[in-house]
């Protein structure tokens, strides 16, 4: 067998030598994946930036015949002695809520919902590893200076320690056109 450049870029030839019927262990219709994306993860706020991030992942999702997992992160209050921990926001209320974002993309990829309670950063890492995700699609707020330093960057957070690839989706990025097959006269 001889493996030479194809015609044009990225291709190859393969010439068979008399008697080889054909490649050992594969079918010549079969082209391998560069990569998989079966299942992304999207943190999701409620902000403009994370309707972008579910955008980007259906896109994602669609091309690579995968799914979405919407994953929002309740955090909870600093911890009183004499009170139980409370959330910001009751979770029926934001499950709920999350379920409306999955029903918008529904009929395109397959989608799944799940609340979490505690670090947005640290919970969304775990259900990264628990899930097995081959990817996560976040939205970044911009923040810069004090309130970045004071508040955190749940983004960066994410990107630094996440076991696999991480997209940041920022709120003033431009729009990306959608081909959808149709002419304007």
């Amino acid at each position: 067998m001889k493996i030479k450049p194809g015609r044009n870029a990225g291709e190859i030839a393969i010439e068979l030598e008399r008697g080889e019927a054909a490649l050992p262990n594969a079918t010549l219709s079969e082209s391998p994946a560069l990569f998989k994306l079966k299942s992304i993860l999207v943190p999701v706020d409620f902000s403009e930036g994370s309707r972008k991030a579910v955008q980007y992942a259906t896109a994602f999702a669609r091309q690579f015949e995968g799914s979405l997992t919407l994953l929002n992160v309740v955090p909870r209050y600093p911890q009183v002695p004499e009170m139980a921990p409370l959330s910001l926001q009751p979770t029926d209320d934001v499950q709920r809520d999350l379920d409306r974002v999955g029903e918008s993309v529904k009929g395109l990829v397959p989608v799944t919902s799940l609340v979490r309670m505690g670090d947005p950063s640290r919970e969304i890492i775990a259900a990264a590893k628990e899930l097995e995700i081959d990817l996560i699609i976040l939205a970044t707020h911009g923040r810069t200076g004090l309130s970045h330093f004071l508040l955190g960057s749940t983004a960066e957070k994410v990107v630094r320690r996440a076991g696999c690839p991480v997209l940041i989706v920022r709120d003033e990025e431009h729009e990306f056109l959608v081909d959808t097959g149709r002419q304007e006269n």
